[in-house]
């Protein structure tokens, strides 16, 4: 659905150099800052996202992640690079043509929630229909479903400054469903509000997200939140994206200290699985191990916290099936303890 090829972004008057500079002579950025007064933003992103999937985006301050989303929806025009939503190569857009790509295709959620006061709340997420021309009766009518799917349904007659700030939030969550664009671009919507609100936000957005089949690129600055939602993770640093993968692969083989110190405090209870601690059976027989008939079988999928349940009532290993029924390998308390540990220290 999306696809981000060699996409630069540097800010200063003397941009095109800069990158010329960068990508003949490898500048750093600090090189860049000094001698041509730019800043890179983002460095040579590459990646794309399948449709239905949530990518997540993720870094500190600066690093470069918000300006990479708006690359998508070209409210920044990338320095050099290609950006392609749905088949659609953004740049060779006119401006009839994107303007109609933001209202149709792409919905974007801010951390601002971005509510007009002096409108209902059902006018604020009807506002993206109306936009497009649509008959009043049918904007609201669309604009009720999207309340009902976050659970305002006796809100919208209400003015935004009556609710409170995670009920605002889901109005503007609400305003994206009513859009019903294929891509929803979401950058820290839930960072400004409360940890219990942000929780349920974050649990009920994967849960509305899987049901509507959405394409998100999701962007935060915390771990916790990318890997509680998130089907994959980009992890970005200065720019560059340092290592992409699902929440399993980042946390089991972090790509450097700087992905290390991230996932250091992370719980790998229910993110790691089977698949990912198993003992080939060949080479578990080698060691001198034995599976028997009574050894019992777990499936490949099986989380590390159901691996631990079942190993407390065992002595021997457990055996790991593929989906098929075949065996994957087994699966012993030592690997169980490595897996509690690994990714702690890259």
């Amino acid at each position: 659905m999306i696809e981000i090829e060699g996409v630069w972004k540097i800010f200063g008057e003397r941009a095109d150099e800069a990158l010329a500079a960068v990508l003949s002579d490898g500048m750093t950025k600090p090189q860049v800052l000094e001698r041509f007064d730019c800043v890179i933003g983002v460095a040579d992103a590459n990646f794309s996202v399948r449709e239905g999937e949530i990518f997540c985006v993720m870094g500190l301050s600066g690093s470069g992640k918000s300006t990479l989303v708006r690359h998508i929806n070209r409210l920044l025009t990338p320095t050099a690079g290609k950006v392609v939503v749905a088949g659609q190569d953004i740049m060779a857009l006119n401006d009839t043509e994107l303007l109609q790509v933001r209202n149709h295709q792409i919905a974007m959620v801010f951390q601002d929630f971005g509510l007009m006061p002096h409108r209902s709340v059902r006018d604020n997420v009807a506002m993206p229909l109306e936009i497009r021309g649509m008959a009043q009766n049918q904007r609201w009518e669309a604009a009720e479903n999207a309340l009902a799917m976050v659970e305002l349904s006796q809100w919208g007659d209400k003015f935004a400054h009556e609710l409170s700030g995670g009920m605002q939030q889901r109005v503007g969550l609400a305003r994206a469903i009513a859009a019903d664009a294929a891509v929803l671009l979401m950058d820290e919507p839930f960072s400004a509000l409360d940890p219990l609100i942000r929780r349920q936000l974050q649990d009920e957005f994967s849960r509305l997200a899987s049901k509507m089949n959405k394409t998100t690129v999701f962007i935060t600055h915390d771990l916790d939140e990318a890997v509680r939602i998130g089907d994959r993770i980009a992890i970005m640093r200065d720019g560059i994206i340092v290592q992409i993968g699902t929440p399993e692969d980042i946390i089991m083989n972090p790509a450097d200290s700087y992905v290390s110190d991230f996932v250091a405090g992370i719980s790998r209870i229910n993110l790691i699985r089977a698949h990912s601690l198993v003992t080939p059976l060949e080479e578990f027989n080698a060691k001198g191990g034995e599976v028997t008939d009574a050894s019992p079988h777990m499936n490949e999928s099986a989380t590390l916290k159901e691996l631990i349940d079942a190993a407390t009532h065992l002595d021997g290993p457990i055996v790991i099936d593929n989906p098929d029924g075949s065996t994957l390998g087994v699966i012993t308390k030592n690997d169980l303890l490595h897996g509690v540990v690994q990714g702690t220290e890259a």
